[in-house]
């Protein structure tokens, strides 16, 4: 089997999975709505204080849904014995966890991606800065998946896994989180933002790269 059956059949089937649970696609979704639009509501109705702080909230928010969706990368898979069967199989367990991985975000980053312009209008942002926004998320939100991998895996089977794996990949998190709310503000103060998107391809190509391999290697020793 080719690669990319390979992967196209690992996204498919999580994406179906996904779907037989609805309520975890929901819980991550309206976190990342309601907490946005509560700091909206909390903060009043200033616009230019809202338009100040938008940024950094949409891309907390963004974050912070992003560790609620760990929960069930990896755990759901351990429960059904699937874990295993992948890591017997002769094609390369980096691809296959990289499929993952990317279900892993079709699922929950995709859907942030879709909605942030909304969030946007909401906080008065002009349309240069939705664009810049969304193009931000879209190169941000597949890092954050990357490494949330990796604190998932090294936490596989450990009492309170997503609370740890959210204390060992924040840091990680943290350049992300910079540059992406720095490319947005870049645009609301008419600067230029492609140094800022060019870090965040930068951090995706590197993401792609090692974190595959560091969420085998942690699957293997948590499995064996």
């Amino acid at each position: 089997m080719s690669l990319t059956l390979i992967v196209f059949a690992v996204v498919k089937r999580d994406m179906q999975q996904a779907v037989k649970r609805p309520s975890d696609l929901l819980t991550v979704f309206c976190f990342f709505i309601l907490s946005s639009g509560l700091f909206a509501i909390g903060i009043g109705p200033d616009p230019e204080l809202q338009k100040n702080i938008g940024v950094g909230v949409i891309w907390a928010s963004a974050l912070l849904a992003s560790i609620l969706a760990l929960g069930e990368l990896f755990s759901g898979d351990e429960r059904d014995g699937v874990l295993e069967q992948m890591l017997l199989v002769p094609e390369p367990l980096t691809v296959i966890m990289l499929a993952k991985i990317i279900g892993h975000w079709v699922v929950t980053g995709l859907p942030i991606v879709l909605v942030s312009p909304f969030l946007g209008i909401f906080f008065g942002f002009s349309t240069n800065a939705l664009l810049v926004l969304a193009s931000s998320l879209l190169l941000g939100t597949p890092i954050l998946s990357l490494l949330g991998a990796v604190g998932a895996a090294l936490t596989l089977g450990v009492r309170g896994a997503t609370a740890l794996a959210a204390l060992l990949i924040l840091p990680l998190y943290i350049p992300v989180l910079v540059f992406g709310s720095l490319a947005t503000n870049a645009a609301l103060i008419g600067t230029e933002v492609s140094s800022h998107l060019s870090l965040l391809v930068a951090l995706l190509i590197f993401a792609l790269v090692l974190a595959p391999l560091f969420v085998s290697a942690s699957l293997k020793v948590a499995l064996d």
